[in-house]
């Protein structure tokens, strides 16, 4: 019944609330943030967001607990007790007889699909043919062959790869579909984005239609609604909507078109009216408004987004917008981000009519293989997928949610034309009016009426904007011309080449990019350029990006390491680990190591050792090319050397978590750098951001959260492999999000303390000038320098084909690669070269004293595009001034200051005081020790620094138990993270969250208090996400933990006695025994690794999710080895759970159920049966690869 007033909340959020008489807490429907409390012997409860903040005598403690997703609890003193979750809401839900009012109310589409027709259903443009409405409406070859194609065969999204290299939509010389003015926003930092994929059970596409009632009463009439599974529409449930014949319900039809020949301000008066005409028809009683844009001869058809939103307003300004809802009849939606676009500007349900005509088009040519109906459906399956997925990466969980958000940036809007028909829409940079819309769209029409007139008048033409076409389509940056150029330049050593090159990729009058509409403008007299730093210093400031070992093979991310360590500069690792072998230098000096070590949500390889290894750690909140998904790697690719980096089963696809699961907030984001500065005190951390509005904001929290490097991504970088529509559509341009960046730091104070990077598609000096004059300090370039070691842009990455063994692990491809450190050397000289000329032309000897003059910058006036020429970036080119912190040193320095840098506070941790200083000699004589600490919730990360002083003299670790230290009291967040080899943490008492995160070989237990008189298998012992990215060790939890235990665990074995939902999610190795019950979503994602769970109750098959696993009994040898780890356990933490377990293990061994992936199980057992037969285990493993789909 709520669900039809008001959207469910996402969070995350943690409340306290009161009304003066009753107190209570809720925590959000997804349990994104921590709520533990005690109810105490003495009448106290006590709640907060860690345990440990108040002293409380453990033998007081009667119930330790821990709000649970959408939880609530309230305090009544009038009854003297806590009333917990069921209880309160089943209070609420017997007030009155909703769900009789519901069953009497609410329709559903099966209700209407009766035979009613309306007006619409003649179809006024039946008689166009097929490839003229197509053309009309917006439609390329390519969209048909890229995007129809694809999700009506498939059901799913269709991926793509290398980013983008077309002009902007505001940009481009060609008449552009109207959704692609709309850039998606994303959530990153601030709150995480949402797994859509693994977590489906907290989503929903449910939409309700209608008058909407009363939010301040409830009352029948509030559930005359008709409810929507999807707002996904076939041509039945569209007429029965549109020509509903209900009690209480009435629709109203508007035609969104325009006279072809009305002459100026048509499409305005047009929109006026389709405004007016649904505002009195809502007046008149109509509560489902039906937009339709099919056109006849004449008629131009309106973009269906601009008419939905336009209306939308209208009816918010007139106050009558939750009388009605919107009903669309679309020609122009073709991808699911136009769907979202139009769900995000409140369209309820929508009929995609010619996608679906197109669909049913090709079943009948045969070009799709299937049924047309079944083809239609799987269309409107991957559509509806794609809108969640979109949704997700705002953090929003459901349909409802997203309704009407408009969490999207206009890119190339005016603002007049935003603020009447998009109102509180994000535009930056003008663009087009209404009536530079009309021009676009008349051009557009006229373009398909002189299809009749050529050659092959049913054949679409290309836009262009994938594949590169040199006649008609979209320009691209990188194309046969420039990738020639450039490959012979570096090959060759030839700076006139370069300069060829860098002709080729600014041509006079082409816009492509913003900073094409950018010129210097010198504010200094010029500088020898014998004056001017030399490239070998400038080369310092670049950095290649992060591609993982993995998207690309071992010897192009070889390449890139050699090539940059010889500079001086840095490589990335990406997300997918580095072979350790790598931190030994070649016998010619060479190294192989990347100097920048990443951390993304996947925690690939992420040890002790691996972030030892940094110069810099990079914390990925997001990717340029796909902010707020994680990465993904199809199966394809993890071949057996893969998999043993990543810790992960060859063959089986990985796709990183969108968020980072010790990321929820800003504060969670500091604790994280704290981290990374424990595991290795002399590694820069930075924190990788994507340009979108808002993100000086969230700049400027990294900042204070003490970062030493932030950098911004354009949303046009390279990927492996993302969603189509992530690709085009997610994210903004370099220029947005790093002017914003750096003004913001700038107001605020706080530009001095940390380094700004830039990367996007930075192809030349001329692009580093430009991203140094707007704030930036130091660069990276992924595209180009993949370019000049050979690669020729086929953008086929995801399919593990590529001819020049650059984005592959086949063996044979892998050959092929002719790429040296040489050339990536050269182009990053040649670039270095290029920007010293730029400096010495500007008057600059430096870098530093180049970075933010952006009153060196101005735009320029020659574009050939009429709609590149309305663009204004005048708020990009403002230099800022400090606002707060005036008087703080460093406050106007537009570029970082070494003595401004993040105050270090290592040295007042626990670690430092004590831990590392007290165990030097056992360290040092690998003699074991022992002793005891007292600790408190403020000492965080707990081991953490000890165990980078172990993994600096002994990379792999201490032998085992050299180390044990025996803790009493409250651990504070990332106890013993990353703790390796040789240190055994034990705690009496409890954790917080991200205990024993990223275990890399050491041994961690918790148990409660030895005084506490409560059942530890009842209550909560360890808080949310404990052992998040475990690699290796062993750990022991005497109690239940919270939410999310032992996600992306890859080698660690661990014990505890109950976990929260979303146990063992994305877990790709090593064991997990549950001595008790799991909540929902077990083994999601899981393709690795095995679960043992003790299932006394029954309820594992129904809160598992089964996708990817099985649920068996274990055999015999298992069942020893659960004995086994059950008794080490008990001799661990004192178990009285596993005492009991023990004593009754021959009654109770049926009760226990092994959970395992079932590509995993194929590859074990074939790999198995081929070691068998003589093969090593290499070779095995390998084989049992190449064998996988045949058996």
């Amino acid at each position: 019944y709520q669900s039809m007033l008001t959207e469910a909340w996402d969070g995350p959020a943690a409340i306290a609330f009161s009304d003066g008489v009753v107190t209570g807490a809720v925590i959000d429907r997804n349990g994104l943030r921590p709520a533990r409390y005690y109810v105490t012997s003495d009448d106290r409860l006590i709640l907060s967001s860690e345990v440990g903040v108040l002293d409380v005598d453990p033998a007081a403690v009667l119930v330790a607990g821990s709000l649970g997703p959408g939880q609530m609890l309230l305090v009544d003193p009038a009854q003297g007790r806590v009333l917990f979750d069921d209880e309160i809401k089943d209070g609420f839900a017997n007030e009155k007889p909703y769900r009789t009012w519901i069953d009497a109310e609410t329709l559903t589409l099966d209700d209407l699909t009766d035979g009613s027709r309306v007006a619409v259903a003649e179809h006024v443009d039946d008689g166009v043919p097929l490839h003229e409405r197509q053309a009309v409406h917006g439609y390329f070859f390519d969209d048909v062959e890229e995007s129809i194609i694809p999700m009506a065969r498939d059901g799913a999204a269709p991926l793509a790869s290398m980013g983008t290299d077309t002009p902007l939509p505001c940009l481009s010389e060609n008449p552009r579909s109207f959704y692609d003015y709309f850039n998606q926003l994303f959530a990153q930092v601030t709150n995480p984005p949402i797994d859509a994929l693994r977590e489906s059970f907290i989503t929903s596409t449910l939409l309700y239609v209608g008058s909407h009632g009363n939010l301040l009463e409830d009352a029948r009439a509030n559930c005359r609604l008709v409810r929507l599974d999807t707002p996904l529409l076939d041509n039945a449930q569209f007429e029965a909507l549109a020509g509903i014949d209900r009690h209480g319900f009435e629709s109203h039809l508007l035609r969104a078109v325009y006279p072809e020949q009305a002459g100026a301000h048509a499409l305005a008066q047009s929109l006026a009216a389709l405004c007016e005409e649904a505002g009195q028809a809502v007046r008149d009683g109509a509560d489902l408004i039906v937009i339709s844009d099919r056109a006849v001869v004449g008629e131009v058809p309106i973009p269906t987004l601009l008419a939905v939103s336009a209306v939308h307003n209208h009816l918010l300004r007139a106050e009558l917008r939750t009388h009605a809802d919107i009903i669309v009849e679309t020609g122009d939606a073709i991808t699911p981000h136009d769907f979202a676009a139009l769900v995000g500007y409140s369209a309820s349900g929508i009929f995609p009519y010619l996608a679906h005509d197109t669909i049913r088009s090709l079943c009948e040519r045969g070009i799709i293989g299937l049924d047309a109906d079944e083809a239609i459906a799987n269309y409107n399956r991957a559509i509806v997928a794609g809108i969640v997925s979109i949704m997700s990466k705002m953090g929003i969980s459901t349909m409802q949610g997203y309704h009407a958000a408009q969490v999207f940036e206009a890119v190339g809007l005016a603002d007049e034309l935003v603020r009447e028909h998009f109102a509180g829409t994000v535009s930056r940079i003008g663009g087009l009016g209404i009536d530079d819309v009309q021009r676009e769209c008349d051009e557009r029409h006229a373009r398909a009426r002189a299809l009749s007139r050529t050659p092959a008048p049913d054949q679409l033409p290309s836009s262009g904007i994938t594949s590169w076409r040199p006649l008609g389509g979209e320009d691209h940056l990188i194309n046969p011309v420039s990738i020639n150029l450039l490959q012979r330049a570096v090959r060759e050593g030839d700076d006139g080449l370069f300069e060829e090159y860098s002709a080729s990729i600014h041509v006079p009058g082409r816009t492509v990019m913003l900073r094409d509409l950018l010129e210097f403008a010198p504010a200094n007299d010029p500088v020898p350029l014998s004056e001017v730093e030399p490239a070998s210093e400038i080369v310092k400031r670049f950095n290649t990006g992060a591609m993982s070992y993995g998207s690309i093979s071992q010897e192009a991310h070889e390449c890139l390491a050699i090539a940059m360590n010889r500079l001086h500069g840095r490589s990335n690792s990406g997300e997918g680990g580095e072979d350790p072998a790598r931190e030994m230098p070649l016998p010619n000096g060479d190294s192989r190591r990347s100097a920048i070590k990443q951390i993304a949500s996947g925690r690939f390889g992420v040890t002790s050792r691996y972030l030892m290894s940094a110069d810099e750690i990079q914390i990925k909140m997001a990717q340029g090319a796909k902010p707020g998904e994680g990465g993904h790697l199809p199966g394809g690719k993890v071949w057996p050397w893969i998999a043993r980096a990543r810790r992960c089963t060859p063959g089986v696809g990985l796709i990183s978590p969108p968020p980072h699961h010790d990321i929820y907030s800003i504060e969670d984001l500091a604790e994280v750098i704290f981290d990374m500065k424990n595991a290795n005190p002399n590694a820069r951390i930075s924190v990788k951001l994507v340009a979108e509005a808002g993100v000086g904001t969230i700049a400027t929290g990294v900042a204070k959260g003490g970062a030493h490097k932030i950098l911004i991504s354009g949303s046009n970088g390279g990927t492996g492999a993302a969603p189509r529509d992530s690709i085009y559509h997610a994210g903004l341009p370099l220029e947005l999000g790093l002017a914003e960046a750096q003004q913001t730091l700038l107001r605020n104070g706080l530009r001095s303390r940390v380094v700004l990077e830039a990367d996007g598609k930075l192809m030349d000096g001329r692009d580093v000038a430009i991203a140094c004059l707007l704030g930036a300090e130091e660069f990276g370039f992924a595209t180009m320098p993949l370019v000049a070691m050979g690669c020729l842009m086929q953008r086929d990455c995801q399919q593990d084909t590529c001819p020049v063994g650059i984005a592959t692990q086949n063996c044979v491809l892998r050959n092929r690669f002719a790429g040296k450190p040489e050339y990536v050397e050269n182009f990053m000289l040649m670039v270095a070269e290029q920007l010293r000329r730029i400096m010495a032309s500007l008057g600059f000897s430096t870098v530093e004293e180049m970075v933010g003059r952006a009153d060196c910058l101005r735009q320029k006036d020659d574009a050939r595009s009429w709609k590149a020429r309305l663009v204004d970036l005048s708020d990009l080119l403002v230099v800022a001034r400090a606002e707060y912190g005036r008087t703080i040193e460093g406050a106007n320095s537009p570029h970082s200051v070494v003595s401004c840098a993040p105050e270090d506070t290592l040295p007042q941790t626990l670690d430092a005081t004590l831990l590392v200083p007290y165990t030097n000699d056992a360290r040092s004589a690998l003699v074991p020790q022992r002793f005891h600490v007292d600790i408190a919730n403020v000492n965080r990360c707990v081991g953490t620094l000890l165990g980078s002083a172990v993994t600096a003299r002994h990379a792999e670790g201490l032998p085992d138990e050299t180390l044990t230290i025996d803790c009493t009291g409250s651990g504070g967040m990332s106890f013993g993270a990353f703790l390796p080899a040789g240190i055994t943490l034990n705690i009496e008492g409890e954790a917080n969250d991200f205990f024993g995160k990223g275990l890399s070989g050491g041994i961690v237990t918790v148990a409660p208090h030895r005084a506490a008189t409560y059942r530890p298998e009842e209550n909560i012992v360890a808080g949310n996400v404990a052992f998040y990215g475990a690699t290796r060790g062993k750990g022991f939890v005497n109690g239940l933990a919270g939410q999310r235990f032992a996600v992306r665990n890859s080698g660690a074995t661990l014990v505890v006695e109950g976990v929260g939902n979303n146990g063992c999610e994305y877990m790709t190795g090593g064991v997990v025994l549950v001595l008790g019950e799991v909540g929902l979503n077990f083994a999601a994602g899981m393709s690795g690794g095995v679960a043992y769970v003790y299932d006394a109750e029954h309820t594992l098959p129904e809160r598992c999710n089964r996708d990817m696993v099985d649920l068996e009994a274990p055999d015999r040898d298992e069942l020893n080895f659960v004995r086994r780890l059950i008794d080490e356990h008990v001799q661990r933490t004192g178990s009285p759970l596993g005492v009991k377990l023990l004593y009754r293990f021959s009654d109770i061994a049926d009760d226990f159920v092994k959970v395992i992936p079932r590509e995993y199980k194929n590859i074990m057992q074939l790999t198995d049966k081929l070691k068998a037969s003589g093969l090593t285990h290499d070779e095995a493993v390998e084989r049992a690869f190449e064998l996988r789909d045949a058996s």
